[in-house]
């Protein structure tokens, strides 16, 4: 046994030693009880965005989105790991907005295993981080959605820029889904007939998700799926 800090409550826990835990780094950096606190998505989900509902039927908002003809099949599949409860916003608040990087510790493994099941047989060619404006990665120190690409085994192609703009969490859905296109692409040799999938840390109403999408698809990628750690 060896006795560890839970990266979300700071108290001592044990773990068991293993060979594996020993070699790797992907064991779970936080007690049972601050682990028993998140919700894993299970169960059934809208088999495009993931959102949990009855059946896997097509969600209203995925419907909406397709219906537009600027965004049908922009992005083919969302999977998330985790429901948004209060437990996870407040992890998240310290994640992002209060600057503490080291919290992709608590999240790799299940982010990895979401990958596996759900991504593995696709052949994805690279994955592709939301990026943040200049402006917000000087006020955060770092890009959350990059240090969850960073755990996944695939080429990372940091290939998207994002004009600066006000907080999408200040803004309504309408607001979000009718912003014009914040991101740009920085080089678009990397990307033709790419199957390529974005990461992010959160799918709220999927604006962003499917903005940045739609920049790879309309510069010649192929496909767009998207894997995010919370569905809210």
């Amino acid at each position: 046994m060896r006795t560890i800090f839970c990266l979300i409550c700071h108290e001592e826990f044990s773990q068991q030693v293993t060979w594996t835990s020993l070699l790797l780094s992907s064991d779970q950096q936080m007690c049972g009880e601050c682990y028993d606190s998140l919700q894993k998505i299970t169960g059934s989900t809208c088999s495009r965005c993931f959102r949990p509902q009855e059946s896997d039927e097509i969600c209203s908002d995925c419907q909406r989105w397709n219906a537009d003809e600027q965004w049908q099949n922009v992005i083919r599949k969302n999977v998330s790991v985790f429901h948004y409860n209060d437990a996870m916003k407040d992890i998240l608040a310290a994640y992002k907005f209060r600057g503490d990087a080291e919290l992709v510790k608590v999240f790799q493994k299940d982010f990895l295993a979401s990958f596996k099941k759900y991504y593995s047989s696709y052949k994805i060619d690279g994955a592709v981080p939301i990026p943040l404006s200049e402006e917000r990665l000087y006020e955060r120190g770092f890009n959350q959605a990059k240090l969850l690409a960073n755990k996944l085994p695939l080429p990372q192609l940091d290939i998207l820029q994002r004009t600066h703009h006000e907080k999408q969490s200040k803004k309504s859905r309408q607001q979000r889904i009718t912003a014009s296109n914040v991101f740009s692409l920085k080089n678009s040799s990397k990307i033709g007939n790419k199957k390529l999938l974005l990461i992010d840390d959160i799918y709220t109403t999927g604006s962003t998700l499917h903005h940045a999408a739609k920049v790879l698809i309309d510069h010649g990628a192929e496909t767009v799926y998207s894997l995010t750690l919370i569905r809210s």
